[in-house]
């Protein structure tokens, strides 16, 4: 496959407008999938969830899961939306190797939930209005694994297994109407709004909104049009990108491929395009389909769902706070600066951050060790800190371990590699490799002693007022020590001996 040439990013903004349009799956935590009985579990063996409605079996009937109706209301009135009085499903007629009915049941020109908005906030701290043209209620499908080749996708694989544990899944789907104005924000703001849907599910608790198990995943519409143009462009929609750092990355990546084509005379084919996440790129996927492809038609088993003023008004009652006013709240609770939290929230930190602090940490130690090591080595292996083997609990006790001077920020960086390397808890590790700080001030005397014997005038120019000099004794006892010490109280006592 040839490598797509791209247009310098700034060249393209200066060129072409950017119009994005954003599709974002929620899959729901109910107990049982959308219209059978079966459990909605994740990483059960292959094809054991299944039954003869979620398998398509002739003469089985589905019947609407009632959670997964509420649910969809809560989601639609928390994203600002309007809830339909009546809404229907439809079957969307498409070729699906992993639904076996080869059918979609999902909604059409009847949803649940329609005409939303909400304000979204990027890392320059430009507020951005998002308007919402619907939520709907379908069926998630199932998963493929290709075998064979080297990638694991269906480019070179021999053969494909079905595991049809996902498929009747509930699924609500938000679409936002065409958002016009991001320019260069416009890969930013898409990230953005991913996290605020993440965090409005996690907060209503309808999904265990995973991005990494894609309980939380985004189709990203990229168009280009010319500056002063009232056409829309032909759209590219990237499917199912599965973390907050790609889709930032695949927003901006089409708009240089487009605009590269354009430049040059070409055109743009209405496609869906895949993400790799190895190389950065977008391949094409299939031409894309319209609604009237689809061929949709009311789905005979299933009445209208019919919810009532007073569930409607029972569920809005039953609202948590909004993202913008948690995060003002923590905020204030924690004392972090504008800055301090604003790097958190774009750094997608809050949540991980909010857990350790519950777990019995400090707000700012929590932040350090969340910013610091654990989101350089996400960085590092390019995933997000969510993805990496480390629980908000495991950080608080290395927080309480560094915080009761049982091991110093260096040895606390060793123990956070093994916790993440599947080692174990951070208490279990410093005991099993010996790695808490000596605190024996007679043995940190005699490696102090034993470095003065080879530096004599350090004593005499602290004694001058020179406490610098000490550094360098306190280094070879650290380096004597292993690491091994308190920093702190090495100093504390070099500057006694030369006061006697």
């Amino acid at each position: 496959m040839a490598k797509a040439e791209l247009m310098n990013y700034e060249q393209a903004l200066e060129k072409f407008e950017v119009v994005i349009g954003l599709e974002v799956h929620v899959e729901l935590n109910t107990k049982t999938k959308m219209f059978c009985g079966c459990r909605n579990d994740f990483g059960d063996e292959p094809n054991t969830n299944v039954c003869p409605v979620c398998l398509g079996l002739p003469g089985a009937l589905p019947v609407v899961n009632k959670r997964a109706v509420e649910s969809a209301i809560k989601i639609g009135l928390a994203i600002g939306c309007d809830i339909a009085p009546n809404g229907r499903f439809a079957r969307k007629n498409y070729f699906y190797p992993d639904l076996a009915k080869n059918f979609q049941t999902s909604q059409f020109d009847e949803p649940i939930a329609f005409e939303g908005g909400v304000e979204v906030e990027v890392p320059s701290g430009q507020v951005y209005k998002i308007d919402i043209e619907r939520a709907h209620m379908e069926e998630d499908a199932g998963k493929l694994t290709h075998v064979g080749g080297n990638t694991g996708r269906i480019q070179g694989a021999e053969f494909s297994l079905v595991d049809y544990n996902r498929a009747g899944v509930p699924l609500i789907e938000i679409v936002t109407k065409p958002v016009y104005g991001a320019g260069a924000e416009a890969p930013e703001l898409a990230a953005a709004y991913v996290r605020y849907i993440r965090e409005v599910v996690k907060a209503l608790d309808v999904s265990e909104a995973r991005m990494e198990r894609g309980n939380v995943r985004c189709d990203a519409n990229v168009s280009l049009r010319l500056h002063g143009a009232e056409k829309l462009g032909t759209r590219t929609e990237t499917k199912n990108v599965n973390s907050l750092r790609s889709i930032e990355r695949a927003v901006r990546y089409e708009i240089q491929r487009q605009a590269h084509i354009l430049a040059n005379g070409g055109t743009i084919i209405q496609e869906t395009r895949h993400w790799h996440e190895d190389k950065g790129t977008t391949s094409a996927g299939r031409p894309k389909s319209d609604a009237d492809d689809y061929r949709y038609f009311p789905e005979p088993d299933l009445v209208p769902v019919a919810p009532s003023k007073e569930l409607i008004e029972e569920l809005r009652a039953s609202l948590p706070e909004d993202p913008a006013t948690r995060r003002k709240r923590l905020q204030e609770a924690w004392g972090f600066s504008d800055l301090e939290f604003r790097d958190v929230v774009n750094a997608g930190l809050m949540d991980p951050i909010e857990e350790t602090v519950a777990a019995g940490a400090s707000p700012q130690a929590a932040r350090k060790w969340w910013s610091g090591e654990i989101a350089r080595q996400a960085n590092a292996d390019g995933k997000d800190v969510s993805e990496l083997n480390v629980t908000a609990a495991q950080v608080a006790e290395l927080a309480a371990l560094v915080e009761a001077g049982k091991i110093n920020d260096r040895i606390g960086r060793e123990v956070l590699a093994a916790v993440m390397n599947g080692e174990g808890n951070p208490g279990e590790i410093v005991s099993a490799k010996g790695l808490e700080v000596v605190s024996d001030d007679g043995a940190l005397m005699a490696a102090i002693d034993e470095a003065l014997a080879k530096q004599p005038d350090v004593l005499e120019k602290i004694r001058e007022g020179k406490v610098q000099a000490a550094g360098a004794v306190i280094g070879a006892v650290m380096q004597a020590m292993k690491g091994q010490a308190d920093a702190g109280r090495v100093r504390e006592l070099i500057i006694e001996r030369a006061a006697q």
